[in-house]
């Protein structure tokens, strides 16, 4: 059966139309514009020409950058750094968020304010830093790694998706003669498919992006991820002459540098955000409804 829409409701369609548009264009033009700017030739970027559509095509950036072994070296290590970290942020995140979805655990309260605790109050970067220094964790990926294993707030979202789960179906693995791990395994998380998912991107974008962790405990350029090797290029306290650049390039490049640099490191995400995607809202959503 079809439903007459009002005149009023039409309205309000076309109104929200337009500003979901206008949304969308606002969100997509710096983008583009970065995107134009990266194949743009220097003085059209200086002289303010460049928009949605590259002027000059060039990529003499690229090259730059792109010719480099340190830079796919330190891509690997990027790589590298962000599976390893968010393989064992999720395991210590599931871990923790499965038990502190239990009322029945002695010490819940006390666990979980101990999670909501380091939210408000740190021990500072000094201590951190002196810290991961005494445990002889400098230059090595455990330095990137463990200082960051757990987000509370992925744990929060996470416990509180645990929490709306049905405790029939434990109750009833659990009788079948599963432990509490088999039930977590077995039940629990092949019904957590979105909240996983979401949290994965959450820590992967973290982990990728990083480089100040990197910049606090790393000394040794083989070891730098891309974030670091990017953020030198731009400080210029990476010569371009090591890419095998001659000074014009190095000139040319100046300008559109950051571009390049946005654009090869978002991209990987660009790439994997659309396979995780389908669960972002609902992971979000769902772990969300309890506090």
């Amino acid at each position: 059966m079809t439903i007459d829409k009002s005149r009023g409701y039409r309205v309000f369609q076309g109104i929200n139309a337009v500003i979901l548009a206008g949304v969308v264009i606002v969100t997509l033009y710096p983008f583009v514009n970065i995107i134009a700017r990266s194949f743009s030739e220097e003085r059209y970027i200086v002289a303010g020409q460049v928009n949605l559509i590259p002027r000059g095509f060039n990529l003499t950036t690229y090259k730059i950058v792109v010719s480099d072994p340190m830079f796919w070296t330190n891509y690997g290590n990027t790589v590298v750094y962000t599976v390893v970290a968010t393989a064992i942020a999720m395991v210590l995140t599931t871990c923790y968020a499965y038990v502190l979805s239990k009322p029945h655990l002695k010490g819940r309260t006390f666990l979980i304010w101990i999670a909501v605790f380091t939210m408000i109050f740190s021990g500072g970067l000094i201590p951190q830093y002196v810290l991961v220094n005494s445990l002889g964790l400098t230059n090595s990926i455990w330095a990137i790694v463990l200082p960051n294993a757990i987000s509370v707030f992925n744990l929060l979202v996470m416990k509180a998706f645990f929490e709306g789960l049905p405790q029939d179906l434990e109750e009833a693995a659990a009788i079948d003669g599963l432990n509490t791990y088999g039930v977590l395994w077995r039940i629990v998380l092949p019904l957590s498919k979105a909240v996983i998912a979401t949290m994965v991107l959450f820590y992967a974008v973290s982990f990728w992006n990083s480089w100040f962790t990197a910049f606090l405990y790393l000394s040794k350029t083989e070891l730098f991820p891309v974030t670091i090797y990017l953020r030198n290029l731009i400080a210029g306290a990476t010569g371009a002459e090591s890419a095998g650049a001659s000074l014009s390039d190095v000139s040319q490049a100046a300008s559109n540098i950051q571009s390049v640099t946005i654009m090869l490191t978002v991209l990987p995400i660009l790439a994997v955000y659309p396979f995780v995607q389908r669960y972002f809202v609902s992971g979000v959503m769902l772990g969300a409804v309890k506090g």
